[in-house]
């Protein structure tokens, strides 16, 4: 065969949905041309989408530039990305955009002393290493092909999600840019909504890069590793940051087409941990600094809707597309009572192992965006929740669980049950889970209608706290039978839940104070 050659301009190899939902692929040059006529990306795993929107954007900051807030306004107006002047940029570069160019293939740079390994490295869902998945029985042992469609997408995740690690050589790997915490983007009825929302002006992505004026991508770059760095110069060197060395072997598979079996994989440039990215979330604690959001098992993002919404500054830093909207809706650009959405994607990881990852959808309406006022009671309906579960529904199943272990447990000399068996009953008994559960269709529904129906939605809100954590209880009481041992315990516990749940709705009673007065004592 000859030299192989994979153009990812024009060959489809990026997921797409159409405006009808069908699914559909494309190359990079119709994704952007087409963008208006697109419903969005879609990608096999989350991590592939994030990845994906990462590239596009580059590509529009480096061949549009990064645009004044007048310019952006003139080309959301104009409805659809410049024909021209994206085909001018990407033929200019179209050499870089092959995945398997001889010398400069797509985002890849050679490590003379990395040995080939299995492609099974770049893929996360699929288990090698540390890496094991629950669902997946690949190993590194076996012959995993990739066409070049998947072997690009894989390429992308690997130099955007990829964890630190052992290598194999001298240098260790270190995270790649999106490796922790939550990508939030914004998202519109069509693909160029998305990207316009997310396509930022340069007031919002001056986040302390190093020299904005000489930034450029991986793919411009005469060696994308030089100046040794660890501060990008700018937006576009860091959306395509080469936290890898990595080089795809394709290989002839005797039916005429290459596919990957093997890559080369060695550490790149380590990123400094403080760089701002504007596409996360991000909270000031007074001990710890300045700490990312990151999705958490058990704890669904619903839960932390007002902090990602508080976008004027305080001790929470919103992702910059939220306050970009916050922007435009202020403007007159963006109608005020308009319905928008964010996505959330990600992984939740622990060292070089990743737990899960997941992508979110959430309804936004504009008026959060103008009113902190509005936020601020979005953010006491969710404390309410928080309180409902920790003060009144989990302390009562921690002491059924205590009954249940050691019916003496509440006695000054009784015994005691481990923490730990607490822990574990409780969790079996996954009554706070059930909780939580139950209230997130209520919670969007509640977003939703704040805005119009005020106190209303409030109130509604608070019937439906109150009476999922009572079944909640309720759940757990009665699978636990009937004996003499566990009446009694349910009795004793669900008279602390009962005079606990009344304190967090009625706090200003004078028993409830009463109680907070004893516990400071």
């Amino acid at each position: 065969m000859t030299q192989p050659s994979y153009d990812l301009l024009t060959e489809p190899w990026i997921p797409v949905l159409h405006a009808d939902g069908i699914a559909d692929a494309l190359g990079l040059r119709d994704a952007l041309l087409q963008a208006h006529q697109l419903r969005s990306l879609s990608g096999e795993t989350p991590l592939v989408t994030a990845s994906l929107y990462r590239l596009l954007l580059a590509v529009l900051y480096r061949a549009l530039e990064v645009l004044t807030p007048d310019a952006w306004e003139d080309l959301w107006e104009q409805g659809h990305f410049p024909e021209a002047a994206l085909i001018s940029y990407l033929e200019r570069w179209s050499e870089r955009f092959d995945l398997f160019h001889p010398e400069r293939p797509f985002l890849q740079w050679p490590d003379e002393r990395a040995r080939p390994k299995s492609v099974i490295n770049l893929v996360p869902h699929m288990a090698s290493g540390n890496n094991a998945t629950l669902f997946d029985h690949h190993h590194e042992g076996q012959d995993v092909a990739l066409a070049p469609d998947e072997a690009a997408r894989a390429l992308l995740v690997a130099l955007t999600f990829g964890l630190a690690g052992l290598s194999g050589l001298p240098q260790k790997f270190t995270d790649a840019p999106w490796a922790r915490g939550i990508v939030f983007l914004a998202e519109g009825e069509t693909l160029f909504e998305t990207l316009m929302f997310n396509y930022l002006p340069a007031r919002h992505i001056s986040l302390g890069f190093g020299n904005v004026e000489a930034d450029r991508p991986f793919w411009e770059a005469e060696d994308p590793f030089a100046p040794d760095r660890s501060i990008p110069l700018g937006i576009t060197d860091y959306l395509t940051w080469p936290n890898r060395a990595v080089r795809l072997l394709p290989e002839p598979d005797g039916k005429g087409r290459w596919m990957v079996r093997q890559v080369t994989l060695a550490p790149g440039l380590f990123l400094e941990p403080g760089v701002w990215d504007p596409y996360k979330h991000y909270r000031e604690d007074e001990k710890r600094g300045r700490l990312v959001l990151r999705f958490q098992e058990g704890r669904a993002l619903w839960r932390d809707s007002a902090v990602l919404l508080q976008v004027r500054g305080g001790e929470q830093h919103p992702p910059k597309p939220l306050a970009w909207l916050a922007d435009l809706v202020a403007a007159d650009v963006l109608p005020h009572h308009a319905r928008y959405r964010f996505m959330a994607l990600g992984m939740a990881n622990n060292q070089a192992k990743i737990d899960f990852y997941r992508e979110e959808h959430f309804p936004l309406p504009a008026e959060y965006l103008a009113d902190a006022n509005l936020v601020q009671r979005l953010a006491e309906a969710l404390e309410l929740a928080e309180k409902t579960a920790s003060r009144a529904l989990g302390k009562a199943l921690n002491r059924l669980a205590t009954l249940i272990l050691a019916p003496t447990g509440d006695d000054p000399e009784g015994r005691k049950p481990d923490r730990k068996d607490i822990d574990n009953l409780t969790g079996h008994w996954a009554g706070r889970r059930a909780y939580w559960a139950a209230l997130e269709v209520p919670f969007w529904e509640m977003l939703t209608a704040l805005p119009q129906q005020g106190e209303t939605a409030l109130e509604t809100w608070r019937e439906t706290v109150r009476r999922t954590a009572r079944e909640a209880f309720a759940r757990v009481a009665e699978s636990l039978g009937e004996t003499p041992r566990v009446l009694k315990a349910v009795a004793r516990a669900e008279q602390q839940f009962l005079g606990a749940l009344f304190c967090v709705f009625h706090p200003q009673e004078e028993k409830c104070k009463a109680k907070k007065k004893s516990k400071r004592r």
